[in-house]
């Protein structure tokens, strides 16, 4: 069995689950725990200071997003990812977001579209001061002020669910050079956008800024485990 990498770092928020469930995804996207090592449940468990009982709700969570597959008899692996099924994911994670940020620019009220100006001004320090996980942290309450402006239960939920499966690969994005700076210029044509009420123009812009997270995060993924792009590859 393959020796698990050392614990990079602690998440400071969420549950014992959700901190595992980050770590290690962050571990398999990164390419510290490489296609086909099997984890280990004890292992695991030791290495985080945790009883089995969250380690299996932890791998029920990677297995849904793609990143380890139950097999018979060897337990659970690591996956090996497709560009393919990534690529499929954020091409509707993007027409999910401009389809909500178009909805968000007609439906949004006068407190929501403050709030978010509020929070996108705020953010301004993590381009300079602020770590990746900071920023990755402000990224997720700022799509998610967009999510629940749209006022579209249906879409939202089905946004959600797509970036839960997205998740390691979006936070991967924000350690390119250059890329905080970049993501923050982007959100701040939305913001204005919103703010004019430009539901065309946001769908567009919001569209093309998802298109550069997937060309980010498959750059960075690549530089650290190439994807295969054949058929009959485990899926991520």
């Amino acid at each position: 069995m393959t020796r698990l990498p050392p614990h990079p770092e602690r998440a400071g928020k969420g549950t014992v689950v959700d901190s595992i469930v980050q770590t290690l995804a962050d571990d398999i996207v990164s390419g510290r725990l490489t296609p086909g090592t099997k984890l280990d449940a004890q292992a695991v468990a030791e290495r985080f200071g945790v009883s089995r009982t969250p380690v299996r709700e932890t791998f029920g969570h990677l297995a849904a997003m793609g990143l380890v597959t139950h097999r018979p008899n060897r337990g659970v692996i690591v996956a090996t990812l497709s560009s393919g099924a990534l690529n499929d994911l954020y091409e509707a994670m993007a027409e999910l977001e401009a389809a909500l940020a178009r909805l968000a620019a007609l439906r949004m009220k006068s407190r929501q579209r403050d709030a978010l100006l509020q929070l996108h001004q705020d953010s301004v320090h993590l381009v300079r001061d602020g770590s990746a996980d900071d920023y990755a942290r402000y990224n997720n309450e700022f799509h998610d002020l967009i999510f629940e402006g749209a006022q579209s239960s249906q879409l939202q939920q089905l946004a959600e669910a797509t970036r839960i499966r997205l998740a390691p690969f979006r936070r991967a994005q924000f350690r390119m050079s250059n890329r905080v700076s970049r993501s923050w210029e982007e959100h701040d044509a939305i913001v204005r956008a919103i703010h004019i009420g430009d539901a065309d123009g946001v769908a567009r812009l919001m569209r093309l800024h998802v298109q550069t997270v997937s060309a980010m995060s498959a750059e960075f993924v690549a530089e650290h485990q190439p994807l295969p792009r054949h058929q009959g590859e485990t899926t991520a």
